[in-house]
């Protein structure tokens, strides 16, 4: 049986993948047909590169996708596409009303990736400036307390100092 699946690449906990298509007896990371594309797991959001048309052909083919692999080609619309070419083979639909759908469907599913990242960017950004304003009240107060400080050391300082100009002044008139 032919497999659609990961083979693990990358270091140490940085794990990356490739989406292959193997031999469902070959190793996990050994002899493999075809490479369809990458997978990065440790990006955010997720980086997915993949050869859709040779994913479909596959597909169609026959191989079989593993459980992570399907979710993976599932939200990169290979699926979809799977789906939509099957209703052209059958003659319920026309390639040009197949391609207008995937585009449609493409379109939504970019929309919502763009919306993704915005959140992520704000989030980070209010995130930051709200780290700076605790940031700078902390600072202020260390500025309030040595401020405080110097103040209170100053003034016992001052106090003998009058003093002894005091004393100068009494003998003088003495």
């Amino acid at each position: 049986m032919v497999r659609i699946r990961l083979a693990r690449r990358g270091r140490k906990k940085a794990a990356m993948y490739d989406i292959v298509v193997a031999d469902a007896k070959a190793p996990r990371d050994g002899r493999f047909i075809e490479k369809l594309g990458t997978y990065n797991p440790i990006s955010n959001p997720t980086k997915i590169v993949l050869n859709v048309d040779k994913a479909v052909k596959w597909l169609l083919n026959g191989a079989q996708p593993t459980d992570t692999t399907r979710s993976i080609l599932s939200h990169e619309g290979v699926l979809m596409r799977k789906h939509l070419q099957v209703g052209v083979i059958k003659g319920a639909i026309t390639q040009e009303v197949a391609d207008e759908r995937f585009e449609a469907w493409k379109q939504e599913k970019l929309g919502r990736v763009e919306a993704k990242k915005d959140g992520l960017d704000k989030k980070q950004a209010v995130s930051k400036s709200a780290q700076l304003e605790a940031e700078r009240k902390v600072n202020e107060a260390r500025a309030a307390a040595i401020a405080k400080k110097n103040v209170v050391e100053e003034a016992p300082a001052a106090e003998p100092a009058a003093e002894e100009a005091a004393a100068p002044a009494e003998e003088a008139a003495e």
